[in-house]
């Protein structure tokens, strides 16, 4: 374990201050990046993709988590597994590409053989007293939440995931997502630390000058405002939001869709918050005309008019499910100043390109939102940088989902070196 009780981050822990921004060097230190990755990114549950990204036996995906690269794969039985993407010979990388399909998982450098189970195979020139059942590939802790693939690279990774996917079952149950597809995905590299991109998220102040694609399905009230600083005419659009959501609740949960908020974004191991939030007016999804982006429903939906599911997990991802399609979203950290985000559109697996949807009509919303977000979290990063900088006070009307992330984050780093 990294030693961090003589550094600065010891201080740095202690004296935050709760209701701010982090200090500096929480977003520019290599240091502290190092700490995060060891304390944080190796120890937790992690979001990394879905199912439908191994649909098939043989499919597998490789996910790189730092200086840690593991493969995911489908099974002959049909089961999603994952390893540690190194050859037990001589520690070679196993899987090169993102993606692809296999019979066996086959090294490269020496052609040690691998089933899909990660039993080895084959091991040319070892000698009789050679014992292949003590070389199989290394596996890691991979759950699935309703088609949802979480990894764990700690050898006891945390028990609450059990009690989180109790809760959340029931509400993406619906959504059936082990049978969709992936009708799109795409990466961005944000000019920022891990952190600003996760903090950039958990608000909407910054939706209504920033996200104009967004805003116009979405109600930027159903993540925090300031009633007393509304006019007239932003306290009736409050009060018909409040109204709309109480009777959506009611009317959804009756028809067999949980949807009340579910928020434990600071009180658990494996944080998470959950809610069904309406749609503005008659719109049906996150699209530019706010109608549904693909005709052939997901699971259980035979209206197109049910809301969408906003689905959050600690450390590093967040979600949007409709009725039509689903929007997944992972950041994984880079270095001190760069983190990856990835996004993927999900749609029901028999949906036809060109006929039920149009990818360009799918994607517009979130296309455009993550391109405005990654500029802001850019702005971000390189106030940090200056001289200038101290952390400053979150909005506690529509930033304290914020601060449950920063109160996470510093729990998790003081608990796990018991500072």
């Amino acid at each position: 374990m990294l030693d961090i009780t003589s550094t600065p981050l010891k201080s740095l822990l202690h004296r935050r201050r709760p209701g701010y921004s982090l200090e500096a060097p929480f977003y520019l230190s290599p240091e502290i990046f190092a700490a995060d990755m060891e304390t944080i990114f190796q120890r937790h549950w992690i979001f990394v993709g879905v199912e439908p990204d191994v649909p098939e036996p043989g499919d597998a995906m490789v996910v790189d988590i730092g200086g840690t690269s593991v493969v995911i794969v489908r099974d002959d039985d049909m089961n999603v597994v994952a390893f540690h993407n190194v050859c037990r010979h001589r520690g070679a990388r196993l899987v090169h590409d993102y993606k692809t399909t296999v019979g066996n998982l086959v090294c490269r450098y020496h052609a040690w053989t691998y089933g899909l189970d990660g039993k080895l195979m084959f091991a040319e020139h070892m000698g009789e007293n050679f014992d292949m059942s003590c070389h199989g590939l290394k596996p890691v802790h991979l759950r699935s939440l309703e088609g949802l693939l979480f990894l764990c690279l700690a050898d006891e990774p945390p028990a609450d995931f059990d009690d989180m996917a109790a809760v959340m079952a029931p509400y993406l149950a619906p959504h059936d997502l082990r049978n969709t597809k992936v009708a799109f995905e795409m990466d961005i590299v944000e000019p920022g630390n891990w952190k600003l991109t996760m903090e950039n998220n958990r608000e909407c102040y910054h939706c209504a000058g920033n996200h104009p694609e967004l805003t116009v399905p979405l109600f930027a009230e159903g993540f925090g405002f300031a009633p007393e600083s509304l006019d007239e005419a932003g306290r009736l659009q409050a009060e018909r939001y409040s109204c709309l959501v109480n009777e959506n609740h009611g009317d959804w949960e009756k028809a067999g869709f949980p949807s009340r908020c579910q928020e434990h974004l600071d009180d658990m191991v494996t944080g998470y918050r959950a809610e069904r939030l309406p749609l503005d007016g008659d719109a049906e999804s996150h699209t530019l005309d706010t109608k549904a982006a693909c005709k052939k429903l997901m699971g259980k939906f035979t209206n197109h008019k049910m809301g969408a599911l906003h689905f959050w997990t600690q450390p590093n991802s967040w979600h949007h499910f409709m009725a039509d399609h689903a929007v997944t979203f992972s950041v994984l950290p880079l270095d001190a100043e760069h983190s990856l985000l990835r996004t993927k559109w999900l749609v029901h697996k028999d949906a036809v390109e060109g006929v039920d949807y149009d990818v360009e009509n799918l994607k517009a919303v979130w296309v455009a939102t993550n391109d405005q977000d990654s500029t802001l979290v850019g702005y971000c990063q390189t106030g940090a940088r200056s001289p200038a900088y101290e952390p400053g006070p979150y909005s506690p009307h529509t930033e304290m989902l914020v601060e449950r992330f920063c109160n996470w984050y510093v729990g998790r780093m003081t608990e796990v070196h018991g500072l």
